[in-house]
């Protein structure tokens, strides 16, 4: 059966479909990474960034456009997180404001067209600079085969299958466009995350059985987590206008000491026993939680239980129902955490001040270091745990400051602050551009009270320059790149510019990979160890470094990071 108009009720079957199928191989895409290094993290990071919008889009009814639209877009530019992500939510906000300009209550051929190079140009616009065998490049050969056949294919299915089979074709391209992905063997992980997007959309469109009902219990495997702890035992809400489970329950436990596996598992088996729909993602610090349930203080008072305090407890009401009932109970619960002494202090935003700094960052000991040098607000996260831009407007209504300097640490989460950086207004939020910990320890440092921002930036664009940054990890799949040849469970020894050194000895790796950082001009090394290794390890290794050069200042710290064994600075 033909296909020529896209009503609200089957544009919203599509989005969903497509979420789902992008979901269902988020570990696929996160394998894609070129480094086999454990923190892949793109297919996450675009299923996290569209599952959100996705369950929102379920709640809703079949007739409104432009409710469905202006929640597509919405929704996923808030959650976005990690590179992918943002660029995701950009084709989605380009190809959702095209169908709002036009005023319409349906999509055919021709608004399809328009809006897929909506949704392309939208996206090039917001990443600084493009490059070409990524995301945007399959992207475009989408929209551009939409818009030659467009005028002769009135059939939406038919487009969009002649569309997805170019776009295959361009990613199967990638590689010849961007060299390091055909020297590690991969598609363009980003890419493959799109298509697998647009096929779910196909098969609505081409009448295939879908299931639409996000409830199911979907593992975030392949996240990354070097100790494979679940990461997440759900995606997203239910689907269904009858809806089971009334209220969208977020917070976060912040607790005295890691849970164990069989701790998390329970916390996991009460939360099913109360709601679907869960995330629940551990730390050793916290644990991040969402849920649909009719007893949102039954799971405040569960994470209660376990650990000390809750923070960012959020109550929406799906029916738009009993609204004073769902207040009255956030409150109750509000007052609870308030009284309690230890509750977080930086979610009570502090003093408002000129200037305030947000930093990202995994780990207490580097938290530590970021408080110790004036950071307002330190954002649990970085590889595998990447901040949505929601996370980050959080983390600057906190600061509460008329201008916050915003670390990354990490160059997956720069466009997701830049993102943040245009949907708030009211704050003046500049963008350092750290792409690791190290550059961000020395931007702060380079920070100066009075001066203005644009001498501050310039200043610590400068520092971040003079920073090299080494991170010792192990390989989780074979491969060839940077012409060493790596074999699953290798060390490795990763650079700014790659691939510095693969070994099977810890300290012997990072030495090697020290060696190679360290020339005439290098004057100080600074070594964070990372949970699970012994501080005389490092210093272990401190040692070999300095007695090898005499005229350096080496330094040991405790970084306390996940999935890397050593950080390293040279300046």
């Amino acid at each position: 059966m033909s296909i020529e108009h896209i009503d609200a009720g089957l544009l919203k079957k599509c989005f969903i479909a497509g979420a789902k199928n992008l979901d269902a191989h988020k570990a696929y895409v996160n394998e894609l990474n070129v480094f086999p290094v454990p923190d892949g993290d793109t297919g996450t990071n675009m299923s996290m960034t569209i599952i959100p919008a996705a369950g929102m889009v379920a709640a809703m009814g079949d007739d409104d456009m432009g409710a469905l639209i202006k929640t597509i877009s919405t929704g996923a530019l808030r959650n976005a997180r990690g590179n992918s992500g943002v660029i995701m939510s950009q084709l989605l906000r380009g190809f959702c404001k095209s169908i709002d300009s036009a005023d319409v209550s349906g999509i055919d051929a021709g608004i399809s067209a328009e809006a897929f190079s909506k949704a392309v140009e939208t996206a090039y616009k917001a990443v600084m600079k493009p490059k070409e065998g990524t995301i945007l490049t399959v992207a475009r050969g989408v929209a551009e085969k939409i818009q030659e056949l467009a005028p002769v294919t009135p059939d939406l299915a038919e487009l969009l299958g002649e569309a997805v089979k170019y776009g295959n074709e361009t990613l199967e391209k990638t590689p010849e466009l961007l060299p390091v992905l055909k020297e590690a063997g991969v598609v363009d992980s980003g890419g493959q995350g799109l298509m697998y997007f647009l096929q779910g959309v196909l098969d609505v469109l081409e009448g295939k059985e879908v299931d639409l009902d996000l409830s199911e219990q979907q593992p975030d495997a392949g996240d990354g987590h070097a100790d494979d702890r679940p990461s997440a035992a759900a995606r997203g809400p239910i689907s269904t206008d009858d809806i089971k489970f009334g209220y969208c329950t977020e917070f976060i436990v912040n607790l005295e000491k890691p849970l164990t596996d069989k701790e998390v598992q329970d916390f996991i088996s009460f939360l099913e026993s109360i709601g679907d729909s869960i995330v629940c993602v551990p730390d050793d610090e916290f644990v991040k939680v969402h849920v649909h349930t009719n007893h949102p203080g039954q799971a405040f008072e569960k994470g209660l239980e376990i650990g000390v305090s809750l923070s960012r407890m959020k109550v929406d009401n799906m029916r738009e129902e009993h609204e004073e009932r769902l207040i009255a109970n956030a409150s109750e619960i509000a007052a609870k955490n308030a009284a309690s002494e230890t509750a977080e202090k930086t979610e009570e935003p502090g003093p408002h001040k000129a200037n305030a700094f947000v930093a990202v960052c995994s780990g207490a000991g580097f938290r530590g270091i970021f408080e110790e040098l004036g950071v307002s607000y330190v954002i649990e996260g970085g590889q595998t745990m990447n901040p949505s831009t929601d996370d980050i407007l959080h983390a600057v209504e906190m600061a509460n400051a008329d201008d916050v300097y915003i670390l990354p640490n990490n160059k997956n989460i720069i466009l997701a602050c830049e993102q943040a950086a245009k949907i708030n207004e009211d704050v003046r939020i500049h963008v350092v551009p750290t792409k690791t910990i190290p550059q961000g320890v020395a931007a702060i440092i380079n920070f100066t009270e009075g001066n203005s921002p644009g001498d501050n930036m310039e200043a610590m664009s400068e520092a971040i320059s003079a920073v090299k940054t080494g991170e010792i990890t192990y390989a989780v799949r074979n491969t060839m790149i940077d012409g060493m040849e790596i074999h699953e469970g290798d060390l490795m020894g990763i650079g700014d510019r790659g691939i510095l050194a693969v070994g099977q000895v810890l300290n012997d790796t990072a030495k090697e990979m020290l060696e190679k950082m360290i020339d005439e001009d290098s004057s100080m090394v600074t070594i964070y160890y990372g949970e699970g290794i012994d501080a005389e390890a490092a210093q272990m290794l401190s040692d070999a470094i300095a007695g090898e050069h005499s005229d350096l200042d080496v330094e040991v710290e405790c970084g306390g990071q996940p999935v890397y064994y050593y950080i390293v600075s040279v300046e």
